[in-house]
Parts: structure tokens; C-alpha cells; sequence
């Protein structure tokens, strides 16, 4: 048995220590204070509930409500009830009829939309193919600027032979066509739209926008002319609250009606479990939690300083003390429900002397216990801040200084579009369920800002793997390709795939008619009803 293996126990279990020690402390405050806010009704004359608005928690503000641009996630969940896509996704991840009703392939280089008659977006405009046409052609010819736009590269052209039918050309067959043309990937704009999307969306969308303000809510209403099923809810507020115990506080008041996948502690989930007036909903989820490096930053760069901060960081106590196992451990960015999942990958069990031997190679020797600084940057997240400073721990037992720098999120997301750091901790809450998402996050030619590899990997490996995967139309070799893909991302390691969470959704019992959706999304709001009683 090694020398190191005695400490490591040690370190793992004052870990573990606490972190017990602090969910316990914040615990109990929530609990003190949910307490106290359960006597308010005595104490003052309380509103009641509006009646025909549901309130929604979100811990951020979207950062563009432009179906074409906004990328983060509360941006497309919402995007994703004020606009249509051509085609929506059911529970397994399989592209269904959308605003397009059926849909053919005459050759791998055509595909053909039949649209929906009788749809209108929210000014009352008739939707038809010029509006889809002009939804891609604003990005393809730079009219909007957006990460989104190298995603449609295989596009060569969009035909509209008549109003109801919309026709693309492809370059080159590229099989994740359908599923970027479906809902959560983009929705369609009218015609002639351009930045002012972002001020005041349009869209067909079962819900219509209302106002927005930043770091406050984001209002909805009702589209009574919804081509399809009209949803219950008049109103919806999403009201921006990013503190975990005063979510808690205000769904136990009723001041607030739900939130899905809070960033409050499990601790206050299970103590919100406690109370009659609550529901709990727990189901399987896809949300990835991750560690990125810039590979352009003269220390990360070196293939070994990463792999070695991979064996340095021991997730069970996190997974454990932290999440109380409502996550499962991630050893690739795609969700394990993905027919493209490859678990037969290399994997960084927690060892901190191979982490140490793998630093010495790289020629960063000890210095009074110190090899170098690093900085990470987070969110305000309470969870990440918890994270975080156990990182820093564990990485400090192998002689790596990890700086902490915390920022509100639309500035620390500013930074990570930028590549404005060293590494940093963030979640991917949606369009990971495709292995669509190895070309956005991984291929060379999608460095920001025009893509979404924020690390700036470049491997050409991967680039011609990818390449050949779009190409392929038989899903057994596109299988068999990004299995590979897979394999050498692990070795590589330009993130650190750290678990998936659990799908976690607290409710008033006057909302009924709500469920989970393995994506995490907002669909909910499209069945939901606010209860007579």
C-alpha cells in the first residue's frame, strides 16, 4: 500500500466532516426560517395568490430571448414556450412533427417541410416558409451574430417552393440536421426580424412575452390563438430570485409557486418535503456538471497538469455529503439515456499520488507546498461555492493553489463566452442529449465567438471523427465514431465530467397537472393548472 494512501483517507474524511458540518448549519437556518415565515400569516395580513398567474422561480435572468442567440439555459427553456421549432423532441429524444407536420428525405442531401396550416405568430402575422427561410438566412449571411451560426454550416441554401414548404439543401449529408431543427436548438422568427427579437420576442408559441426586467422577472400570457393545444395558465411570472434559502422561504410562503431544479441544497429539498402544503417531484435528469480549462493558458495546455487535477479531485464525498446522492457520476458529456453513450472510457478515480508523479513530469515541482496558482472562476451558486472550496482543498493536498473567484452570473458568463479565465464550473442543461454536441463543444473550428468550444481544444483526431460521424446516415457507425470521440476526450481531458444531476421539481399543491421532463425543460407550464380550491 502506498504512503499516500493512509493521508488520503484522512483528507477525504475531514472532507467529508465538513461538509456535513455546513449542510448541517445551512439546514438548520433553513429550517429556522422557514419556521418563522410559517408564522407570517398570524402575524400580517398576508395577499392571497393571484388567482390566475403562476409564479415560477429562476435563480438568473435570460441572457437573450432571441431564439437564434440565446444560448444559456434559462434563454432556450423559456425561448422554448414563446417560439415554435420546425420539429419538437418526445421523452426518448426523438425528433417528432413540430410546426412542420410530416417531413421527407428524397435524397441525404435534401430534406423537405410540409408546415402547418393556419399558424400565426403573436402580432397576428401568418407564419409560412419565407419566415423559416429567414429565420437561417439571418445567420448564415451574419445578420444576427451567434454561436449558433457554425452549427448550420452544412446548409447550402433554403429553397420556398410555396408557402406551406420549406425545402434545405445541404452541402454535404449531415445526420443531425433534424435535430437542430427542433425545439430547444432554435425556434422560428418572423420574417425580417433582426436585434429586436431580444427586446420584444415573437414568436407562435403557446405563451406570449409580456416584459422582462433584468435580475427581476420575466412576464408571460396566454396565447389564445395557439395553433395547438392552449395551455391553462394566463400568466406566468418568472420571477428571478437567486439565493437558495429565500426560494425556499417563498415557495413555503406561497408567495411563489414552483421552481425545477433549484440550486437550493438537497438538504432544503428534503426539508420542503416536510411541509403539507408542498410537493416534491425527483426523476432522472441530464443536466451535466462540469470543469472546463482554457488550453490556451501556458500551464493548462499540458495534457498531463490536467489529467493530474483530474486524479487530485475525489467526487464521492461531493456526490455523497454534498448532493446526498441525487446525482450520478459523469464520464462523458453526453447523458447516459444517448444511444451514442460510451462508459468503456478512461476514468480518473481519486489519486493523489498519481496526480503528483503526473505534476512532477510536467516540471512543476513543489515550492514550501505550492507547484502554482491557478484560478477558477463561479457563479454565486451556493451549491458551486460549496463545490468549490472542497476543489480547493483536494487540490491544495497535491501542491495546487486554486484562486476562487465568484461573480454575479451574467459577468461570469461574459467571461466564459470571452475565454476570459483559467477554468471554471458550469452546467449544461440542455442540447447535450444528441452527440451533436462533440461538434459544438469540441471541433476546432468552433472557437467563440463564433462557437461554443470555450476551451479552444484543438485535436484533429476529433475533428475528423466528428466530421465523419454528421456525414454517416447508418447510426451503428456513427455509434462506433463517437465512441472513439469519446475514448480520446478522456485522455485528452478538456473538461472534467463530474455528474449528472437528478431532476428535482417543489410545487404548490394549487398548481396541479405538472410533470418532469427528462431535459429539465419548461414543458410543464404548457398542462399546468392553478387549482379553484
Amino acid at each position: 500500500m502506498r504512503s499516500t494512501a493512509v493521508p488520503g483517507r484522512i483528507v477525504i474524511l475531514r472532507e467529508a466532516k465538513n461538509l456535513l458540518r455546513a449542510r448541517t448549519l445551512n439546514t438548520s437556518r433553513a429550517l429556522l426560517l422557514i419556521a418563522i415565515t410559517s408564522l407570517l400569516p398570524f402575524l400580517s395580513c398576508s395577499q392571497p395568490p393571484d388567482p390566475n398567474t403562476l409564479v415560477m422561480i429562476i435563480e438568473s435572468s435570460p441572457t437573450n430571448l432571441d431564439p437564434r442567440v440565446g444560448v444559456d439555459g434559462q434563454s432556450e427553456r423559456i425561448d422554448e414556450l414563446l417560439f415554435d421549432a420546425l420539429l419538437t423532441r418526445d421523452e426518448h429524444f426523438n425528433v417528432q412533427p413540430g410546426l412542420a407536420e410530416r417531413w421527407e428525405t428524397p435524397d441525404p442531401l435534401t430534406y423537405v417541410f410540409h408546415l402547418h396550416r393556419g399558424v400565426t405568430f403573436h402580432n397576428g402575422q401568418s407564419l409560412s416558409s419565407r419566415d423559416v427561410k429567414w429565420t437561417f438566412d439571418s445567420l448564415l449571411a451574419g445578420k444576427i451574430r451567434s454561436t449558433k451560426t457554425s452549427t448550420y454550416r452544412f446548409v447550402d441554401r433554403i429553397e420556398t417552393p410555396d408557402e406551406l414548404t420549406v425545402v434545405f439543401r445541404l452541402k454535404e449529408p449531415w445526420a443531425g440536421l433534424l435535430w437542430n431543427l427542433s425545439e430547444g436548438a432554435i425556434g422560428i422568427v418572423p420574417y425580417g426580424s433582426l436585434d429586436e427579437i431580444t427586446r420584444q420576442p415573437i414568436g407562435t408559441g403557446p405563451f406570449k412575452f409580456v416584459s422582462a426586467e433584468t435580475d427581476k422577472e420575466v412576464i408571460l400570457q396566454r396565447n389564445d390563438s395557439y395553433w395547438g393545444e392552449i395551455p391553462h395558465l394566463a400568466r406566468v411570472r418568472f420571477a428571478v430570485v437567486p439565493d437558495a434559502t429565500t426560494q425556499a422561504l417563498e415557495l413555503r410562503k406561497g408567495s411563489a409557486d414552483v421552481t425545477s431544479n433549484s440550486p437550493m441544497t438537497p438538504d432544503t429539498v428534503l426539508t420542503l418535503e416536510q411541509y403539507p402544503s408542498l410537493v416534491v417531484q425527483h426523476g432522472p435528469g441530464t443536466r451535466l456538471a462540469y470543469l472546463a480549462f482554457n488550453l490556451r493558458d501556458p500551464i493548462l495546455k499540458d495534457v498531463r497538469v490536467r489529467q493530474a487535477i483530474a486524479y487530485a479531485l475525489d467526487r464521492r464525498p461531493m456526490m455523497e455529503y454534498l448532493w446526498r446522492n441525487q446525482v450520478q457520476p459523469a464520464y462523458s458529456i453526453l447523458p447516459r439515456q444517448s444511444w451514442a453513450y460510451n462508459d468503456d472510457v478512461s476514468h480518473y478515480d481519486y489519486d493523489p499520488g498519481r496526480a503528483r508523479q503526473l505534476l512532477d513530469a510536467a516540471g512543476h515541482p513543489a515550492v514550501n507546498g505550492v507547484r502554482f496558482h491557478i484560478t477558477m472562476k463561479t457563479s454565486t451558486d451556493e451549491n458551486t461555492r460549496l463545490m468549490v472550496a472542497v476543489m480547493q482543498q483536494q487540490l491544495r493536498e497535491v501542491g495546487i493553489a486554486l484562486d476562487i473567484r465568484t461573480f454575479e452570473f451574467a459577468t461570469f458568463f461574459a467571461d466564459v463566452t470571452s475565454g476570459a479565465f483559467q477554468l471554471y464550473s458550469l452546467r449544461w442543461t440542455g442540447g447535450i442529449e444528441d452527440p451533436d454536441i462533440f461538434d459544438a463543444v469540441f471541433h476546432s473550428r468552433n472557437f467563440p465567438p463564433a462557437g461554443r468550444n470555450r476551451s479552444f481544444y484543438s485535436n484533429p483526431r476529433i475533428d475528423s471523427l466528428i466530421n465523419d460521424a454528421q456525414r454517416e446516415i447508418d447510426q451503428n457507425v456513427r455509434k462506433r465514431l463517437y465512441g472513439e470521440v469519446q475514448e480520446i476526450l478522456a485522455q485528452d481531458v478538456p473538461s472534467i465530467n463530474l455528474w449528472y444531476f437528478d431532476n428535482v421539481l417543489v410545487h404548490t399543491r394549487r398548481i396541479r397537472n405538472i410533470t418532469l421532463n427528462p431535459s429539465g425543460n419548461y414543458d410543464f407550464l404548457k398542462t399546468a393548472e392553478i387549482s379553484s380550491q
